[in-house]
């Protein structure tokens, strides 16, 4: 079976019969297409009689709005898969003007299209297959070799459970007042509005609010993305995609799913953004959790004499699939937990190496826990090289940096054993580059070239793996001497505290320590691999695990490339 990067599912069965038959379509669907999913709604069309279909306007119900929910909840188990439900023909009571002969153009053509119309014996019925296609090309710009699928009825028997059809779908918009309202109440369209939000990793729940509000908004619809500020209180914030990667995600999503809006994506710097001074915008969407944020911008709006905006809340979409630690809801910051341990970029090539060796630079913050971290690789069979350890011995009485190091600071670093001492020699350099960089000049190479013995003893004792462990890792250059960079992080906050409970230091004292350092979203831009301790041990033992898993794959799958 042929599989395609990017379709077309085109739904014609009317959206109460629809929804309970929604999984098994959407599983047929991920057979097929493996990147982009564009999702057509036309309830009620049929692709069996004489003449052509053409494209109608579907009006915007709170049912319509809870099915495209559904949907996207229901997309959630196929991750591989980017689903966009196109909005095109969706409108609201208050804007119905008849739809555009012109055919919008999608980021990704389709390359098949799809659709879960039932031929009366089930067979890949080529009258209706023309249709389709005839269809799908008046609609959407599709690939010049365009193949067309009947999913059924490889989605499953058209039996269902009985009274799996009349159970309503959740509500998607919570009501802003208690009296109820029914599935069929057309939803009311403004001209222009307002949604904001971090939009890391675009996912399903983002998709959901970003819809709500392209289908509310006529006009324009402005998105504020947090930036600056605003990421700081973020979980594992050294993972969140570059500003300018969300916002070009994001754009590519609206203008496929929507492009007759005009999008207005700015930086959210505080927690009010535009929605706070625009005063032509008519709504804000938040999710539940913003929603408190959403009254305070009204609150806000009112103390500068202008109008609140109308409040839309969206319910979030449960992660069913959710592990410990991780949200039960669906999130970025789950999908950033879920990286830790991956291989984030492709390792150095390290041809002086033997081919069966393998070296890993294991670093972070003062306070993250490296060390703990390098304890529980060597418990997996790691060599581990300690560069604290080799500073010890080079500083020591006959060690190779000892005479260069009094020579040029001086006897009046020594203790009266001769010994060098080292909060002497440290208070010196400290906060004055010229004298740090004259140590390190001296210390760097010295050390560097014990690690390089310490290889050969691991090479010796028939060790695979070597891992060293400095805090100075790329500031000393040494990433040269290691095939990946393994980076421990966590919140500056964290490790101030823990410094202060560890060395006795005042908290001035640990962040000014911090502040000499490279930061962790330094060291994690030029890492492969980031680790957290932030949780239980048992959850760190976990990620190293993982972690050394995925390691050996690679080494295997390299060694058998070399071979």
């Amino acid at each position: 079976m042929a599989v395609f990067r990017s379709g077309l599912l085109v739904l014609t069965t009317p959206l109460t019969s629809l929804a309970p038959r929604l999984a098994p379509i959407l599983t047929s669907a991920a057979r097929l297409v493996n990147h982009t999913l564009y999702v057509h709604l036309q309830p009620g069309m049929c692709l069996g009689g004489p003449a052509q279909p053409q494209s109608s306007p579907v009006q915007a119900t709170f049912e319509v709005i809870d099915f495209i929910t559904h949907l996207y909840a229901g997309a959630d188990v196929h991750r591989h898969l980017d689903v966009r439900i196109l909005l095109t023909n969706i409108r609201t009571k208050s804007f119905l003007p008849p739809l555009t002969s012109s055919v919008q153009n999608l980021a990704h053509p389709p390359e098949v299209v799809l659709t879960d119309f039932q031929t009366l014996d089930g067979s890949q019925y080529n009258p209706a297959k023309q249709q389709l296609e005839r269809y799908a090309t008046s609609c959407y710009s599709c690939c010049p070799q365009l193949s067309s699928v009947l999913l059924y009825p490889d989605y499953g028997p058209g039996v269902l459970p009985v009274g799996s059809l009349d159970v309503p779908l959740a509500s998607t918009i919570s009501p802003a007042s208690p009296v109820g309202r029914s599935a069929k109440q057309p939803v009311r369209g403004h001209q222009r509005g307002a949604v904001g939000g971090t939009f890391d990793r675009l996912h399903n729940a983002h998709k959901v609010l970003l819809s709500v509000a392209c289908l509310l908004a006529q006009e324009q619809l402005v998105v504020g993305v947090a930036d600056k500020d605003l990421l700081k209180s973020k979980l594992l914030p050294e993972l969140l995609q570059p500003y300018a990667e969300r916002v070009e995600h994001l754009s590519e999503f609206l203008v496929d799913i929507k492009p007759s809006l005009t999008f207005d994506i700015i930086p959210l710097l505080d927690p009010y953004g535009p929605a706070g001074s625009d005063p032509s915008l008519e709504f804000l969407v938040v999710s539940e959790e913003t929603y408190r944020g959403g009254m305070a911008v009204n609150r806000f709006r009112l103390e500068n004499d202008l109008e609140e905006l109308t409040l839309y809340q969206i319910q979030l979409l449960k992660d069913l699939n959710h592990k410990e630690n991780e949200e039960d809801k669906v999130s970025s910051s789950s999908f950033r937990q879920q990286m830790l341990g991956n291989l984030l970029r492709p390792p150095h090539k390290r041809p002086e190496l033997p081919p069966g060796f393998y070296m890993i630079g294991l670093t972070g913050i003062s306070g993250s826990g490296k060390s703990s971290v390098a304890q529980r690789l060597k418990g997996l069979g790691a060599y581990v090289i300690d560069s604290d350890h080799l500073g010890h011995r080079a500083y020591a009485p006959g060690g190779p940096a000892y005479q260069p190091v009094v020579k040029a600071f001086g006897t009046d670093i020594l203790h009266k054993d001769g010994i060098i001492n080292r909060k002497v020699l440290g208070s010196r350099v400290f906060g004055n580059k010229k004298q740090l960089k004259i140590l390190t000049d001296i210390m760097w190479p010295v050390i560097a070239k014990l690690a390089r013995e310490e290889m050969e003893q691991a090479m010796a004792e028939g060790k695979h793996v070597c891992v060293i462990d400095a805090a100075m890792l790329l500031e000393a250059g040494w990433q040269n001497m290691v095939h990946e960079v393994w980076t421990v992080v966590i919140p500056e906050t964290e490790a101030v505290r823990r410094i202060v409970e560890r060395d006795g230091l005042s908290e001035a004292a640990a962040q000014s320590r911090l502040q000499s350092q490279m930061s962790g979203q330094q060291l994690v831009d030029q890492s492969h691999v980031v680790l957290s301790t932030l949780w239980e041990p048992h959850v760190t033992q976990h990620q190293v695990e993982k972690a050394w898993a995925l390691l050996q794959k690679r080494i295997s799958e390299a060694h058998q490339a070399h071979d």
